[in-house]
């Protein structure tokens, strides 16, 4: 198992983001977490990744708010839920993050080179650079154009690429085809894949959830931050009170 997640609560003031929440990926998977918009996947993405640790830090300093964070993440048999985010990361757990969010005045290598930022060896970085490029051939060709220019679907490729150059073994990819037109939504849903088959493990929140299905082995559906089911996408689509209610199918 190279991820367990066991009774995961994330609470803002009285608001419960996150209930008592349970999961596990095994190496090699794509699993995914589907469900309605609030639902706390994006919440359980940052918890997991050390980020939520780090809002609270900033909430509590700046307007006194108060988030609660409980349970235990495991990663690669170690705990992580109490380390900071740049440690998850050089552990080799990354996140993704939702609506892409490049640095916009930065050029297209200037953003995969911030993606390595932990890597201080510089010949092992220019090796997982040409692996990105080898992945995404577009942003070879844009390598010196400002990043801000790009589309929508080349910054998500951007985003992706990034997280890549941390070397993740499991990279958490959030809402990847947000906003995206979906010739290109089906491209970015093309290299997941692929970067599934280069032995990198995914665990992936997407509101395409008939896409999602036929891609992920195994799949969790949340709603208002709890579990409701999990199992294979045909399983959960045989479902009718689950396809029609939570998924919206």
């Amino acid at each position: 198992m190279l991820l367990e997640i066991a009774h995961l609560t994330v609470r803002y003031e009285k608001a419960v983001l996150v209930n008592d929440l349970s999961l596990y990926v095994d190496a090699g998977e794509l699993v995914s977490l589907v469900g309605p918009n609030g639902a706390g996947k994006s919440t359980t993405l940052r918890a997991i990744s050390g980020l939520v640790a780090w809002e609270r830090e900033i909430k509590r300093r700046s307007t006194g708010g108060e988030i609660v964070l409980e349970g235990t993440v495991t990663f690669n048999g170690e705990r992580i839920d109490q380390i900071p985010a740049h440690e998850i990361v050089q552990r080799g757990l990354v996140l993704c993050p939702e609506r892409r969010r490049p640095f916009r005045e930065m050029t297209v290598l200037e953003n995969l080179l911030a993606g390595a930022y932990l890597q201080k060896d510089r010949q092992k970085c220019r090796e997982t650079l040409d692996k990105v490029y080898d992945l995404f051939p577009l942003l070879k060709e844009r390598t010196c154009q400002i990043s801000g220019t790009l589309s929508g679907g080349e910054q998500q490729m951007l985003a992706i690429g990034r997280a890549l150059m941390s070397e993740p073994q499991l990279l958490c990819i959030d809402e990847p085809s947000t906003g995206l037109a979906p010739i290109m939504r089906k491209e970015v849903f093309e290299k997941i894949v692929e970067i599934k088959r280069l032995g990198i493990t995914i665990l992936l929140v997407e509101q395409e959830v008939s896409t999602v299905f036929k891609m992920a082995s195994r799949n969790y559906v949340l709603s208002s931050g709890k579990i409701l089911a999990q199992g294979t996408g045909q399983q959960l689509l045989a479902d009718e009170v689950l396809r029609k209610t939570y998924l919206g199918l």
